[in-house]
Order: C-alpha cells, then structure tokens, then sequence
C-alpha cells in the first residue's frame, strides 16, 4: 500500500485503496504508536480533507482541520470536536504495519 517511510511521525499521508471494489482516497496519520487511517472523506458534505492531494492542515493544538469548511478532528479516533460537523466522526479504515508498509487490514 504505502512505504512506512513516506509519513513523518506526527505527519499525514494520502494513499489510494480499493475498499469493497471502490477506489477510495484514504488519510493516514501516524504517531509514537502507530498509524490511524481514515476515508478522506469529511462528513460535514462529503468533499476531501485535503487542500490539495496528499497535503492535509494540522492546527497548533495538534487537530486534523478540513479545508473546505475548517470541522476539526482529534487524531485519536477521528471525531469532529469544532466546526460544522461537531460530534461526527471519520469513518475509520483498519490498516496494520508490516514489513515497513503500512497496509490494509
């Protein structure tokens, strides 16, 4: 899927994956434990995270922010804690590291 190297710890990254059939657009974070990753998909109105591909905002108190409308997600478990989409969450996509990959669980 994705070589482990290409996400600086406490970094984003954008990856492509098949999820039942579907080509999705997926986030990936990775910290001190490992990596999370979500559909790229915010569930304010369904457009992309990212304000251009791969590139994500991260705000000073360390809060994953949308960049078309600013929800702003905790990176523990994705939920939208400011913004239009308050108390929603990302839909959270199961991935493992192995081998220095990180790929779909």
């Amino acid at each position: 899927m994705i070589s482990l190297e290409r996400i600086a710890v406490g970094g984003f990254a954008e990856a492509e994956a098949s999820i039942a059939g579907d080509a999705e657009s997926l986030l990936l974070y990775r910290d001190e434990t490992g990596v999370r990753a979500w559909l790229n998909i915010c569930p304010h109105a369904g457009r992309r995270l990212d304000w251009a591909p791969g590139q994500f905002l991260k705000s000073k108190e360390g809060l994953l922010v949308c960049a078309a409308h600013g929800a702003s997600f905790e990176l523990g478990g994705g939920t939208c804690v400011a913004g239009p989409c308050r108390g929603e969450a990302l839909r959270a996509i199961a991935v493992v590291v192995r081998d220095g990959a990180v790929w779909l669980g």
